[in-house]
């Protein structure tokens, strides 16, 4: 098998998602502090309310460029801080966006009724009525509110992520008529040709990011690529491995650990995408993914025939090598999450130690190729099996399998409860924060 290997960062090296969150907050800053100058060259209203209000409003835009941003998957910020990270800051910034545009519509109510004599809910319909781009705004806002309450996480899980996302997508509608309202109303954006400007390049760098994320480098790659099924293998009664294969796959930027969303374009399925990691370091020839065919959209991954096209969106994630911070590595799967710790093992260099926590021996998917992977690779393989209760990995259990592990980088795949009981451990161990690596997976949040 040929695979890239990762050496170890240097010590003193900056963690890339340092630089990267560093990165992130300077530009929220930077932005911040730009829309106070302009806000303050454009003049202040003689009301305190509308002085507020109309700061509010100009924040909240801020917010929503960002967010977009957030979410936009470019590959410099999806390698270094993860979709899963991402996907979550998008989501309290969201919850910033709602906050903030009803602080400027509160504001703004109060502000001009306390003007005209009007109650505050009359002066909004008169503004809505009278007023160019207000109506906008509040069909804009209204958007936002069910966006946010189909958002919150009890109304998440009873949601189809697919009927999620379709709402989801009026958040765009949202964004567009924002914007055409404070084109129309917005006193600071008409102040100057330097607001002007500066608004203009703020929308068009958070929607072109989104564009070109979500689109562009999707489309671009698959037609660059051409990918499809090469082979459909069963692994047990519940799991399957797909190998996919294309052209110039070694062009394709894909690492151990990551992941894509597959769609398989058959007439059934072309409108599913499925987060899957790889189960195996890209080799530039072939891509593999193992799934645990669990409901019965994924049970028809065992009907894919040869040769279907494959449209994939990706590669996703910062679940790989690149952030390695030690020589020697602890490797911890549960069930199937055991894809890309597999994939990880035959990337990573120096001593690893792999713990593999299943319910029984029959459970463990891929374990004769882990087995044969450690042998060659010269690591440390614990198989743990039994009832969830005791704790198989408890901070006493994970201390006598690896005696070192504060001196090693973690890095941590399963189901949720596993994964945060093994989080607790780490914590217990006193395992540095920089060191623990792992994704949720997680496209909603």
């Amino acid at each position: 098998m040929t695979t890239v290997q990762s050496p170890p960062a240097p010590p003193t090296a900056l963690r890339p998602r340092v630089v990267a969150r560093t990165g992130l907050y300077a530009v929220l800053a930077a932005n911040a502090a730009a829309v106070a100058w302009l806000f303050a060259q454009a003049g202040f209203a003689s009301n305190a309310l509308i002085v507020l209000g109309r700061l509010a409003g100009l924040y909240g835009a801020l917010l929503m460029a960002f967010q977009l941003l957030l979410v936009a998957r470019l590959p410099w910020l999806d390698r270094r801080i993860g979709m899963d990270r991402l996907t979550s800051w998008h989501r309290w910034t969201g919850f910033g966006v709602l906050w903030t545009l009803l602080a400027h519509v509160v504001f703004i109510a109060f502000g001009y009724a306390d003007s005209s004599g009007m109650d505050p809910v009359s002066q909004v319909v008169d503004l809505a009525e009278t007023v160019e781009g207000v109506l906008r705004a509040v069909v804009a806002l209204a958007l936002l509110l069910v966006v946010g309450a189909a958002s919150a996480r009890r109304a998440r899980r009873r949601l189809a992520y697919e009927t999620w996302h379709f709402i989801h997508l009026y958040t765009y509608v949202a964004v567009v008529l924002a914007f055409t309202h404070q084109v129309a109303v917005g006193t600071t954006f008409t102040a100057s040709s330097a607001a002007k400007a500066y608004w203009y390049a703020v929308w068009g760098l958070a929607l072109g990011a989104v564009v070109v994320g979500r689109a562009v480098l999707p489309l671009w790659r698959n037609q660059r690529h051409q990918l499809r099924v090469s082979a459909v293998v069963p692994e047990s009664d519940t799991v399957v491995s797909i190998h996919i294969t294309g052209r110039g796959l070694d062009r394709l930027p894909a690492r151990a650990g990551q992941f894509f969303l597959w769609r398989f374009l058959t007439k059934d399925r072309w409108w599913q995408a499925n987060p899957f990691s790889l189960s195996a370091a890209p080799d530039g020839r072939s891509l593999r993914l193992t799934a645990k065919t669990a409901g019965d959209g994924t049970a028809a991954l065992r009907h894919l025939k040869v040769g279907t096209r494959v449209f994939a969106e990706g590669p996703y994630g910062a679940f790989t090598a690149l952030h390695r911070t030690r020589p020697e590595s602890l490797l911890i799967a549960g069930g199937v999450g055991v894809t890309p710790i597999r994939a990880l093992l035959e990337e990573l260099d120096g001593h690893a130690v792999v713990v593999y926590r299943v319910a029984t021996d029959r459970d463990a998917v891929l374990y004769d190729e882990l087995r044969e992977l450690a042998r060659v690779k010269g690591a440390e393989l614990h198989l743990v099996t039994g009832p969830v209760s005791p704790d198989r990995l408890a901070p006493a259990e994970l201390a006598r399998l690896v005696p070192d592990i504060a001196d090693r980088d973690v890095f941590l795949c399963g189901p949720p409860p596993m994964m945060n009981a093994v989080l607790a451990s780490l914590r217990a161990l006193d395992v540095p924060g920089p060191q623990i690596h792992f994704e949720r997976f997680s496209l909603a949040g």
